[in-house]
């Protein structure tokens, strides 16, 4: 089968997770991954970006089946219905905003610079070489840990639930995944509307 240059993508999605570990202000480059998606359903009308280019889809299935390291089993019923992929977008949506709040809230100085990186918001990774101090503003630095923090916790349910299920098990919950959903039926909503 031949290969296209879009198969290759998980090695951005890895490359990501590590130029961040060393210097934390990489974490911003993880905002394409938040962009593209929304531009393709919006303007091509789609979710090619989660069914051909997403790396991280990609760096789950080189995993799970290259290294067969998913057991393969289908996923519980209630992780794909719609209430937990809604629910779970919101919660999502949420910590994304709090992350938000404390970034202006450093802009504005309102508050201190917190050099973590956390795990599932709660648990702090042991490492603080990521970030060392720059000519940029703080709230730069702010935004970086938040961001890296929620694409390493959702990398981490990734790989679980890879290794738990299918490989791309992920993608059935992936919050960028449903919002995207939402735009092509909008979109395809709104098209039933005109006729």
């Amino acid at each position: 089968m031949k290969k296209h240059f879009y198969d290759y993508l998980w090695v951005a999605s890895a490359l990501y997770l590590i130029l961040g570990f060393f210097n934390i202000l990489f974490a911003w480059l993880g905002l394409l991954c938040f962009m593209i998606p929304l531009l393709i359903s919006v303007f091509g009308k789609s979710k090619a970006y989660c069914n051909r280019y997403c790396g991280r889809g990609q760096l789950f299935s080189l995993l799970g089946q290259t290294l067969r390291l998913s057991r393969n089993k289908p996923m519980p019923r209630f992780l794909k219905s719609r209430i937990f992929r809604y629910g779970f977008l919101v919660f999502f949506m949420t910590m994304f905003g709090l992350m938000i709040a404390q970034t202006v809230g450093i802009f504005l100085n309102a508050d201190s610079l917190k050099t973590a990186v956390t795990l599932l918001w709660t648990f702090r990774v042991p490492w603080t070489f990521a970030y060392t101090e720059t000519a940029l503003p703080a709230w730069v630095s702010q935004f970086a840990f938040g961001f890296y923090s929620i694409m390493l916790t959702s990398t981490i349910l990734g790989i679980v639930l890879m290794v738990l299920y299918k490989p791309r098990a992920w993608c059935v919950c992936c919050p960028m995944g449903t919002m995207t959903q939402l735009v092509c039926k909008a979109h395809a909503h709104g098209k039933t509307d005109q006729n």
